[in-house]
């Protein structure tokens, strides 16, 4: 279904953008990634906007166009407790300023059926204390999401995903971790990896500005003291 397509993925280099990266390349795609961490591709700070602009000319260069843009790279997560004002602003350079820029610079070489999916988080409508720089990035791209699709409509389909616990570690998880989780389990990165190929394929060519939470259903789920089996523990 991809093969020869050309794939955009920002933090690529590990965790769950490592897996949509592989798999991508199993399907026959051709894979530029950007990440702060080594990799084949090209290693550089997507806060910087040389490095963004860089970034975006090799790609052009190199495949004469784009058919999906991944914006997975990860925000700084720190709180209003120990947040600096550059720490924040930096946060959200990574988690909303960068997904723009890239998506403004490949706006004129997307290729027929493109689409862009901006990795967001269930802390876009959910936080624990201490969250502020994460939380707000993640909650801006949600934002951002639909904002580019009625600007790119008829051009390119833009979604976002809203990851849950996702474990990069390979544990096995079982008993509260995994029960806790309507699902029955502790998300894999594979579940994140196949949701994004699916909204890029044609079989999600209805689907644009939306959100889709994968986090087995856990911000479903209603918690109350002494109820269920839930204790609030003082």
């Amino acid at each position: 279904m991809f093969k020869d397509k050309v794939v955009v993925i920002t933090g690529g280099a590990s965790g769950i953008g490592a897996v949509i990266a592989s798999e991508f390349k199993s399907e026959g795609a051709n894979v530029c990634m950007i990440d702060i961490k080594s990799n084949s591709y090209f290693v550089g700070d997507i806060a910087d906007q040389k490095t963004l602009e860089k970034f975006a000319a090799k790609v052009v260069s190199e495949f004469g166009g784009v058919d999906y843009l991944i914006n997975n790279a990860l925000p700084l997560m720190k709180g209003i407790d120990e947040c600096t004002f550059s720490e924040f602003n930096y946060a959200l350079s990574v988690g909303v300023t960068a997904p723009f820029y890239l998506t403004k610079l490949f706006k004129p070489h997307f290729k027929t059926g493109a689409s862009v999916i901006n990795i967001s988080s269930s802390r876009d409508r959910m936080s624990e204390p201490n969250t502020e720089s994460y939380t707000a990035a993640k909650g801006a791209i949600f934002a951002l999401t639909h904002a580019l699709a009625v600007s790119l409509a008829g051009k390119v389909r833009v979604n976002s995903i809203s990851p849950g616990w996702i474990d990069t570690t390979n544990t096995e998880f079982n008993g509260a971790d995994a029960l806790q989780h309507p699902a029955g389990r502790v998300g894999k990165p594979e579940d994140i990896a196949n949701l994004v190929l699916f909204l890029c394929s044609d079989k999600a060519g209805f689907i644009t500005g939306e959100n889709i939470c994968c986090d087995g259903g856990m911000t479903r789920q209603m918690i109350y003291h002494d109820s269920h089996g839930w204790k609030y523990e003082i």
